[in-house]
Order: structure tokens, then sequence, then C-alpha cells
């Protein structure tokens, strides 16, 4: 195959074919040829990310995904790319600020910088303006040629503006400074498990409700109270939040044999695992609402046929629905929309909550506007229902060449710049 004169959909169908004969054979039997054909084998891979990058910027660039009845283009390299969240977003970042970072567009599809240092760039510069975005870029590469691991690269990244402040002899001053610290405030950020990170800052009058609220209630309950101070803290603060543990609205999702004794997990609406001696806890605190469910777990209660679903048949919808019911969307369920299934405008769905489903407001707005474009089936089973998006219907198909013509061998060109470490976070999510 000439490849000066080959087309990109001959260009690509050649690299699958390739890929796929390579990701079926053995390693050699030598560790220090493995090694090298990695080094090599990672150069290639880095120029394909700069040219999945250039195919990513133009389908986000028109909203082509919106077509397919995908909210963003984030959430297409999710369900049709199988990539996590943060992978997701760090291909998208890349594909945007591309077009801002000529050095680094050239150095990536050159071989000579790896994709992790390309997309810490790509993050840092996208809060800046176009001025600042070109300091950055000199900035980190000059960083990235001295030898600067990808981690200490993205801390840099991380305080972008201050360093280019720093150089400029324009410092901001910090954060707590810029608020004032007459004025209380907290951040907080929600952990992968399900927890959360908080920091802030609470003047002095805040500080001394804080210290008469908390102060008596994180003393220590006894001799047997092995917990440090952070630890009755925070189980102070959870006491305060729930009202003396009376007044707080957590939902979980259990049988009745967890609460008497069985080891089966429970969970919470957005499908978090809960232990059962923890769901337990919960319940010695807590009131106990039973839900009725029928032989397959179908939900027994019905509403009635008005408008708007009630609290109590959305409180149901919940504990069918941790995410929304479009199959491949991650919206979780208590941020969506009650949706009537078969459409209430059209008089086929009353508000009965065996015609209700959990829909994201974007999906929402589309299944009702391209009916034509979702097919929804039903689990009698568990009771949930699930809608699958059909792509548009001028979608064009390329099938695969099975018989590609030889591909001439290519002189690779030799990597200048440091590997990254950064894992690969490209693995399939699960269905």
């Amino acid at each position: 195959m000439d490849l000066g004169v080959a087309s990109t959909q001959e260009l690509v169908d050649a690299a699958a074919a390739i890929a796929a004969e390579l990701a079926a054979r053995p390693a050699p039997e030598s560790a220090a040829v493995c090694m090298e054909l990695a080094e090599t084998l990672a150069v290639a891979s880095d120029a394909h990310e700069a040219a999945l990058a250039g195919f990513v910027a133009r389908v986000d660039a028109a909203s082509e995904t919106r077509r397919w009845g995908l909210p963003s283009t984030q959430a297409w390299l999710r369900s049709r790319l199988g990539m996590r969240d943060a992978r997701a977003k760090e291909r998208v970042t890349l594909a945007r600020q591309l077009h801002r970072l000529p050095v680094v567009t050239e150095l990536l599809a050159r071989g000579e910088l790896s994709c992790g240092y390309a997309s810490t760039v790509a993050d840092a510069v996208a809060r800046l303006d176009d001025d600042d975005c070109a300091k950055a870029e000199t900035l980190l590469l000059d960083m990235i040629g001295q030898g600067f691991s990808p981690g200490k690269v993205a801390a840099f990244g991380r305080r972008i503006r201050e360093v280019i402040a720093e150089r400029d002899g324009c410092e901001e001053p910090p954060e707590e400074v810029q608020r004032g610290y007459e004025r209380s405030w907290i951040d907080s950020t929600r952990s992968l498990d399900g927890g959360r990170y908080i920091k802030g800052w609470l003047n002095a009058e805040d500080a001394a409700v804080w210290d008469g609220t908390l102060g008596p209630l994180a003393k220590p309950s006894g001799p047997d109270d092995h917990r440090d101070l952070p630890e009755r803290t925070a189980a102070a603060l959870s006491s305060v939040l729930s009202g003396g543990h009376k007044a707080t609205k957590v939902t979980v999702i259990c049988d009745l044999d967890t609460l008497t004794g069985g080891q089966a997990q429970a969970r919470l609406t957005d499908g978090t695992p809960i232990p059962a001696p923890q769901a337990r806890r919960i319940a010695l605190a807590a009131g106990v609402s039973p839900l009725l469910l029928a032989g397959g777990n179908t939900p027994l209660y019905l509403g009635h046929k008005v408008r708007f679903a009630t609290a109590a048949q959305r409180q149901v919808l919940e504990t069918l629905y941790p995410t929304c019911a479009v199959r491949g969307c991650e919206v979780p369920g208590t941020l969506c929309e009650v949706d009537h299934v078969n459409g209430w405008a059209l008089g086929k769905s009353p508000t009965d909550i065996d015609k209700l489903a959990l829909c994201c407001g974007w999906h929402n707005r589309y299944k009702h506007t391209h009916p034509q474009h979702i097919h929804t089936t039903h689990d009698p089973a568990t009771g949930r229902y699930l809608y699958r998006l059909h792509p548009p219907p001028d979608k064009t198909t390329h099938p695969p060449n099975t018989n590609p013509r030889p591909i001439e061998p290519q002189t690779a060109h030799p990597r200048t710049e440091p590997q990254t470490a950064e894992p690969s976070a490209t693995l399939n999510r699960a269905a």
C-alpha cells in the first residue's frame, strides 16, 4: 500500500488489521526484545492517539453525537468506545485544545511526545486564554524536556496560572485571601467510592459555633473509645447534620433477611453497595418504610392518573433505576426526571408506577422529540424499562477490509521525550 495516496479509511482499516494480528500473537520469549518492541509500539500508539484526537475534535465541533442520541462527546466515548469517565474526559480535553498547542501537536504526531504528557499540557491550558496558553505550552514543554515526570508536570499544570504570574511578576493572592477572611466557605469533592473530601475556612463567629456545637459531642465516649479526634469530630458532625439521628432521609435498599441478620448486601439508590452490618446500623437509627414487591421484584404501588408522579412513586423508581433508563447513560437515577414510557401527552401512559421510568433530562427530551430513534423493552423480572438508541437514518457503514494490501515497512522515529508512566485507562465498562 502506498501510504501517501491511501485514503483515511484505508489507513484506519489497515491499522486495525495490524493491531488485531499483533494482539493475537504471543510475546517473544526474550524480555529484552519485548522491552524494545514495547517502546517502539508505544511511539506508534501515541501517533494513533494524535489521529484519534483529530477525529474526536471533528465529531465534537459538529455535535455529531447528538444525532445519535448521545448528549455529549464524553458520553459517546464512554458508551461506544468503552472508556472510563476520566479517560473520556481526558481525550475530549486533548481534542479540544490541540489546535491551541501547535508544538505539542507536532511532537505528538511525530512520536516525540507521549500522549500522557500531551494530555497533561492540554488539561493545564484548558483554563487559560490564548495568550497564557502559549506561555503555558512553552513552560510545560520545557519541564518535560528537563525530564520531569508526568505527575510533576501535572502538579505544575494545576497551578499554571500561579507559575505564569510568578514568572511575569504579577502573582495573584491565594484563594483564602481573595475570598477574605471575614467570610466562611466550604468546598467538597465527591470521591469514586461515594465518600467526600472537605476543605474550607470558618470565620471567628462560625468557628465559635463549630466549637460550641461539636466540641462536646467530639469528646471520647468512654475508656474504650479509641477513635482519634478527627474521627470523633466527623461522627459529631454527622450526628448534627442528621438532626440527632432523626431528620436525615437516606434510602437503603435491602431484603428483610438482611435486616434480621442475613449477609446479603444492601445498596443505595445510586447503586453503591452497603455491607449488611452497616445497613442494620443505619436501620437502628432510622425509620423503616417497607416497599412491598410482588414476585419478580415488581412494585405493586400504582399512582393516580395525574400529570406528575408523586414523591412515593419517585422513591420506588429510584430503587429500580440506579442510572438513567437509556442504555449506557450513567446519570444517577436521583438526578433523573420521571418519564412516562409511552408519552403522557399521547394519552397512552398514565402516571402509574408500571408505566414510568427514570430518564436524564437530556434523554427525556430526546426520547419525546425522536421517538423513532428509541427502542423500549421491559423486563418483567425486575420491572425495569430499558431504552436503546437507534443510529440516525443516514448512517453510512464501511465493511471491514478483510484482505488489506501489504504495507511497506516504515522507519520509526526514535522518541526523545520521556515515556509517560500513566496506566492505560481504556478498559471496557461493565454493561
